[in-house]
């Protein structure tokens, strides 16, 4: 998916050339001419015709795509496996399926399934294969969108964390050696998982893409490209068509293979250009099928900014206008979901902004569906146009119930910067160094990072204390004493000190998700020097740190919860959590399962867990997202518990209560803006 305004990422290739022989030429094109069945005669390859079994190619002529010899479009839905439960899968791509829509686009997310060096996970939501299986018994065809590199949104655009602990100065996305070896080793292990599934091997893929907008990337190195297209076609071989994806610019090229087909995309904020678009498309496309990889019927949301929302009645006319042109389309996104714990990315720069931007948690993106995979007055509107080009499915939907749950009381039961927190929470042994060692060093795919040193004597008062580069926030203390807030996001990197407040100075770092667009190496921590101003004018530089991981991770959470008791009574009472982040926990009884939605209103900034899983970060002081979506398939009937390890402040309830609270809703809170007002 695409971050600049004019477009995401896909496209399709079809690989090898056809030969014809010289004798007989004229006479085959003139027949192919004839019949409108001229295929694969510019050098774009899938499966081909003539071969024995199915048969998925491109006639050059007639413009069309070809399904065992008959002319084929598709209009397909993106849905991304990794940001919706396993047991949801079923239900969202039938309630795709009904809307119309005769193919599913998604991507493959490398760092879900590698998530360190050499281990593997194909389970669970990483069990790609189960996935694409249902995506096949519901009737799809299949667009396949394997990367390495995806954006999508997603920490790092789904490059594993590691690959920049393993080569510090690793150029991704190149022909550099060591990129191109590990995703060698990557397509070994994915690949042949999914042979049976092609097209070509009776399966439902019948695409694959080569990479994702990398005309868009600054790189433009074919090398790397023709590599890649090569890679991946020897485990396609042939059994479905390649694809590429780029935004319609000048530098399409950049982007384009030999031998590879070449598609485009846009959304609605272009489609008044979009003869243009089209003419860009058949500079580096000339023949085939035009197709958009990308039509956004939403878009993505960061925090501290309002929800993106996209008109249902325009984004159908839109629709509508695309597929005049007889075109193929995708739309990105179908069904968006949840970047489920710190799954979510981030940007840079974009749309005119002032710098960092971190996602939000959902990924609604006022999508077709929402994100609790509902149908909405767009999904209708859509339909219909869908309805026009292709055959409605008789389909029944049964969705799930959406409940509240009410109100449940947390107590604060671990300060994370005491003994006992680092002691629950922290991972391994901490890392004393001269200066303060990245999350990548850590090896530490997210959470925080907390780096300690002992303050020299100042000479000023305050003197203004100075972080060099900072990714993303800190949590400035002073003996465990809050003394302020450094942020990339608002580009704040120092701030003042005043003598005598203590000897220990504390930086807690949050990595807030890595970029996903344009950036490829958005390393996290302290980089660079960290500096106490002096008397004179200069700079004193603070050397000699510690530094402590705290990952976070769901089971470590959970673990600790189990045994988990209540903090002094007296430290319910503090709203503004000034000697370091709380872990509140609590209980709720469900007599019904159901959908709902955690509401964080009157918090501040943190990470929830339900029943041992990791929601993602909640930020209802930033906004616009107040409420975290619970799927019912976490809840069971009895008692559930909740954790809020909260960083700046909790909540004040309207009850009374000296408890902080949560509310569990029936209904989501994605355009909110967070004040005072407590919880009803």
């Amino acid at each position: 998916m695409s971050n600049a305004t004019a477009g995401g990422g896909g496209g399709f290739r079809c690989t090898r050339k056809m030969t014809l022989a010289m004798s007989g030429c004229v006479i085959i094109l003139v027949i192919a001419l004839t019949v409108g069945l001229c295929v694969g005669l510019s050098g774009d390859n899938g499966v081909a015709e003539g071969q024995d079994g199915p048969a998925f190619s491109i006639d050059h002529v007639a413009n069309t795509f070809l399904m065992n010899g008959k002319p084929f479009r598709y209009v397909s839905g993106s849905f991304h496996y990794f940001r919706a439960l396993p047991d949801a899968w079923r239900s969202r791509l039938r309630t795709m399926r009904a809307s119309g829509l005769n193919a599913l686009d998604t991507y493959v997310e490398w760092s879900l399934h590698n998530p360190h060096d050499g281990e593997y996970d194909w389970e669970g939501i990483a069990d790609i294969v189960r996935f694409l299986e249902i995506a096949q018994e519901e009737d799809f065809y299949i667009v396949l969108r394997p990367g390495p590199y995806i954006c999508a949104e997603r920490d790092n655009g789904g490059l594993p964390h590691w690959l920049f602990t393993k080569y510090p100065d690793i150029k991704v996305r190149t022909n550099d050696p060591n990129y191109i070896a590990e995703v060698g080793k990557w397509y070994a292990q994915l690949m042949p998982r999914l042979k049976h599934l092609l097209f070509g091997n009776g399966g439902k893929i019948i695409m694959v893409q080569v990479e994702n907008e990398y005309g868009a990337y600054h790189a433009c190195d074919h090398d790397y490209l023709n590599w890649l297209r090569d890679e991946t076609d020897k485990y396609v071989e042939n059994k479905a068509l390649l694809f590429t994806v780029d935004i319609p610019n000048e530098r399409m090229h950049c982007g384009k293979i030999d031998n590879v087909f070449a598609t485009t995309d846009f959304g609605i904020d272009r489609i008044f250009e979009i003869d243009k678009i089209w003419e860009l498309l058949r500079g580096i496309q000339p023949t085939g099928p035009l197709v958009n990889s990308e039509f956004y019927p939403g878009w993505l949301t960061h925090w501290q900014e309002m929800n993106q929302r996209r008109d249902g009645k325009e984004v159908a006319d839109a629709l509508k206008k695309i597929l005049s042109y007889g075109a193929s389309v995708n739309l990105y996104m179908f069904f968006g979901g949840t970047n489920f714990g710190f799954t979510a990315g981030a940007n840079y720069d974009l749309d005119g902004g002032i710098g960092y931007a971190a996602d939000i948690t959902s990924y609604d993106y006022d999508a077709v569906m929402d994100e609790a995979g509902g149908v909405t007055n767009k999904y209708e509107l859509v339909k219909q146009v869908i309805g026009e080009v292709l055959e409605l499915p008789d389909i029944t939907l049964n969705p799930a119930k959406r409940l509240s749950y009410g109100t449940v009381e947390l107590t604060p039961a671990l300060e994370l910067l005491s003994a006992e927190g680092r002691a629950a929470l922290s991972k391994g042994t901490p890392v004393k160094s001269d200066q303060p060692k990245s999350f990548e060093e850590m090896d530490q795919y997210s959470g925080l990072l907390l780096y300690e040193t002992t303050l020299p004597s100042m000479d000023l008062d305050p003197s203004l204390l100075k972080v060099e580069e900072l990714r993303d926030r800190a949590h400035v203390f002073v003996d465990q004493q809050l003394v302020g807030t450094l942020s990339r996001e608002a580009r704040i990197y120092a701030l003042p000190l005043s003598k005598g407040w203590g000897s220990t100075l504390q930086l807690l770092v949050e990595n807030q998700g890595r970029i996903n667009y344009d950036r490829a190496n958005d390393t996290k921590g302290i980089f660079g020097k960290v500096t106490l101003q002096l008397h004179n004018g200069g700079a004193l530089s603070l050397d000699g740190w510690t530094t402590t991981g705290y990952p976070l991770e769901a089971y470590a959470i959970e673990t600790w919860r189990k045994d988990a008791a209540a903090l002094d009574p007296s430290i319910a009472k503090q709203r503004l959590l000034r000697t370091g982040p709380i872990a509140y926990t609590g209980s709720f009884e469900v007599t019904e399962v159901g959908d709902t939605y955690l509401n964080t209103a009157g918090w501040g900034k943190g990470v929830a867990y339900v029943n041992g899983f990791n929601l993602g970060r909640y930020w209802p002081l930033g906004g616009p997202q107040i409420t975290l979506y619970v799927p019912n398939e976490l809840l069971k009937v009895g008692q559930n518990s909740v954790v809020l390890l909260e960083y700046q402040r909790c909540n004040k309830t309207s009850n009374g209560s000296e408890l902080p609270a949560v509310q569990f809703d029936a209904v989501a809170q994605l355009d909110g803006e967070s004040s005072e007002a407590s919880l009803k």
